[in-house]
């Protein structure tokens, strides 16, 4: 017996709780989209919820890990010492992928993420085996249970297909009897959607969260099977008497007690039935070990039929799996950003954007406006009229991505699905359901409408992208792990621990660092639309603070650009790509948020208002003076084309300084409020846009004389163009902030 496989069971064990952490931030979006995203309750409460409904999951878990230890693959087939490999290669695997979609902010299906690493993993293995024996590779078949992957398969694709439909379908009705304004419509008809959607949860809850209990016995689950219509008429009869008493007596919004039971049913069936994909293999590695040493049996010659076995996890270990799950759920800032990309691309908000449009979303929103228009020839005005008036916006919508009867929709549908898969024994994955049916609501919800199709339908393909390159990955690098640790064991060990403690370093320290940073500064930056009136001081004090900022930003840019380019430091030019595009995305929010700080301004406000478009105008030109001058200086670099010769060089350099003793000025005077010293702004402009007709001149010059490539000169007069733009735009912003201030102090 070798004790040194310990220390694989040990780096087992450590993996699952990484695979823990990271796995809850992906699926965490599964469950709380809906609560969130409608602000049914505080953070806290959906958040005491959510760990609620994960710790019970949990233990409610049988623990019956048959899917890691022998769905994918055949154990009796190998050895220990082949699958101990092979499981650490699996974890591996799936801790970087799972891990890598979490900071892109990308739900996946963490089922599929580990069926296809057992898959990879075991295929590694199998080849490697009958390579060493001469076999024949038809011989793969017996090593894989090919099956069990192709019916997942079909699974996602059915399922994203059927949830897609099924929720922008119900979304439909469901707005049509209700309509935005649904106060009224409510107090009629919202005991009787309550208690389908309660009923619908509480099935769910049984069929997918608490089947696999230990305490649900056979006869149990028998008894329920052949009693469904009764068990389901029971529940739909008792609740929809109970709600309508709490609507009409008690005064109670019986959605937000829909909503949280649906995210406790959803986080229950979570934790209770994706923990195999967390801790499934660690504990038939821990399995696998103990047949090891009581078998007394070398590693190489002890065939792993033992994995065949149902084996019960213990409560204890279930437990704990819960607790560090709902522990990172409620501090894992990379589960927020996942989340927050479900509810971006749901939301009837249109001010912002995350993802840019495509071709195929731009073809596919062409094509939709061509069916739209047909039905509007064809459809009698009269339905027309009766459909838009179901839909007519509330006048008392809040901030929220979406009301809470597409809330209640979205928990519903997806429970229902799931559920109803779950009784068919259908292959599918919740991160799809819940996913899929959110964009099927939001469709047929009017959320994405013309403004923000083209963006969010390039989302949703991202999305569903992702999810087919979840498999291709999961399957490729599970391979590749597993290739380099038969190859070099314990060397190929301790590199992959290496990298996987160097990723999660990153992950729970670097990132969440990061993002904590990011949250206070958009917190800081929106504390105005957190406000229901806003004075033109206050925001006059709030613009005048994010203008000298990026200010700051343009200037330092602006240096560094010019003088890294000069030096040929490539890297140093790279580097500075995310604080270039983090300036665009500042200023590009200020623009997108400026309507809604001027529908908050208190009184008529109409000239403070035009100077704050005036100068959120100015911030965005600059930031994009900065971009465009960037970008091109940075691609001349990287393509290594030839440097720009002596004179030039020391004419951007004269420039750069005349631009910093430039934007000294304008800071001085923005940061002070010294308006008295616009002149000495505008003196400092005439005398660089004087330098830059000179420069401009001699560099045409350099053009005729054939001095200088085609490439250079397109860069170098790109270069003062830019500058010159930055030099009106940063003047044209200090007048306007002044025009700005003497509004504000005029109206006292």
């Amino acid at each position: 017996m070798d004790p040194t496989y310990i220390i694989l069971v040990g780096a087992l064990l450590l993996f699952a709780v990484f695979d823990l952490m990271v796995g809850v931030s992906n699926d965490a979006s599964n469950f709380l989209n809906s609560a969130i995203g409608s602000k049914v309750a505080s953070f806290r409460v959906i958040m005491l919820v959510a760990c609620l409904g994960v710790i019970l999951g949990a233990t409610f878990s049988s623990g019956m890990m048959d899917i890691a230890r022998n769905g994918i693959f055949n154990p009796d087939k190998f050895y220990f010492n082949e699958i101990m490999w092979m499981f650490i290669g699996v974890m591996i695997a799936d801790i970087l992928l799972l891990d890598i979609f979490n900071g892109l902010g990308l739900p996946t299906s963490t089922t599929v993420s580990i069926v296809f690493e057992l898959l990879g993993a075991s295929l590694a293995m199998a080849i490697y085996k009958l390579t060493q024996a001469g076999d024949n590779f038809a011989a793969l078949g017996e090593y894989i249970n090919t099956a069990k992957a192709l019916a997942i398969i079909s699974g996602i694709l059915i399922s994203v297909v059927v949830a897609f439909i099924t929720g922008a379908v119900v979304q439909y009705i469901t707005r049509i009897i209700f309509t935005f304004n649904y106060r009224k419509t409510y107090r009629y008809f919202g005991s009787l959607f309550g208690g389908i959607a309660i009923t619908s949860i509480i099935y769910f809850m049984i069929m997918k969260g608490a089947k696999g209990a230990s305490f649900m016995k056979p006869e149990y689950l028998e008894w329920i099977s052949t009693h469904n219509f009764q068990l389901l008429a029971g529940n739909f009869a008792a609740w929809t008497i109970v709600l309508q008493l709490l609507i009409r007596f008690f005064k109670i919004n019986v959605l937000k007690i829909v909503i949280l039971a649906g995210t406790f049913a959803l986080a229950m069936a979570f934790a209770g039935n994706d923990l195999v994909n967390f801790i499934g293999v660690p504990l038939a590695g821990l399995e696998a070990i103990k047949t090891y040493f009581s078998a007394g049996i070398a590693d190489n010659s002890l065939v792993m039929d033992s994995l065949n076995k149902p084996v019960g996890t213990p409560t204890v270990f279930l437990l704990i799996a819960g607790l560090i799950m709902a522990a990172t759920l409620a501090f894992s800032r990379r589960a927020k950003k996942v989340v927050g990309t479900t509810i971006n691309l749901s939301s009837r908000n249109t001010e912002e954007e995350q993802f840019d449009s495509s071709l195929l979303a731009r073809a596919l929103v062409r094509g939709a406006l061509n069916i739209s228009t047909f039905f509007d020839r064809v459809m009698p005005e009269k339905w027309k009229k009766k459909i838009e008036y179901r839909f007519l916006k509330s006048e008392t919508d809040d901030d929220t991505a979406f009301d809470q009867i597409r809330a209640s929709v979205n928990l519903v549908v997806a429970s229902i699905l799931i559920a109803s898969a779950t009784s068919l024994k259908l292959p599918l994955s919740t991160t799809y359901v819940t996913f899929m049916v959110a964009m099927g609501s939001s469709l047929s919800d009017r959320a994405w409408d013309r403004e923000s199709a083209v963006y969010r339908i390039t989302g949703v393909v991202t999305v569903i992208g992702g999810w087919f390159i979840t498999a291709l990955s999961a399957i490729t690098i599970s391979c590749l792990i597993t290739c380099f640790l038969i190859w070099a064991k314990w060397i190929a060990f301790s590199v992959c621990v290496a990298v996987v403690l160097a990723f999660m370093f990153r992950s729970l320290f670097v990132s969440e660092k990061l993002e904590r940073a990011k949250e206070e500064k958009r917190k800081k930056e929106t504390v105005l639309l957190n406000t229901k009136s806003v004075s033109p001081a206050r925001i006059f004090e709030s613009c005048n603070e994010q203008t000298v900022s990026v200010i700051i930003d343009a200037s330092k840019l602006y240096f560094l650009t010019i003088s890294n380019f000069l030096d040929n430091r490539r890297k140093a030019l790279k580097g500075m790509y995310d604080d270039v595009k983090a300036l665009t995305g500042r200023c590009k929010d200020l623009k997108h948020n400026t309507y809604k700080v001027i529908a908050k301004l208190q009184g008529d406000a109409v000239e403070s208002s035009q100077f704050y478009v005036q100068v959120v105008d100015s911030t965005r030109e600059i930031a994009n003076s900065i971009h465009f001058m960037y970008k091109p200086a940075f691609e001349y670099l990287d393509n290594n084309h030839s440097p720009f010769i002596d004179v030039q060089g020391r004419e951007l350099t004269e420039l750069n300084d005349e631009m910093t003793i430039f934007f000294n000025i304008v800071l001085h005077i923005l940061k002070n409020r010294r308006y008295d010293d616009l002149d000495d702004a505008g003196k400092k402009k005439n005398d660089v846009l004087e330098m830059i007709d000179e420069l401009q001149k001699k560099q045409l010059k350099r053009i005729k004389k054939q001095a200088v490539s085609t490439r250079n000169s397109v860069l170098y007069l790109n270069i003062l163009t830019e500058t010159k733009n930055l030099v009106l735009f940063a003047v044209s912003l200090t007048k306007s902030n002044h025009n700005f201030y003497k509004s504000v102090a005029k109206k006292g």
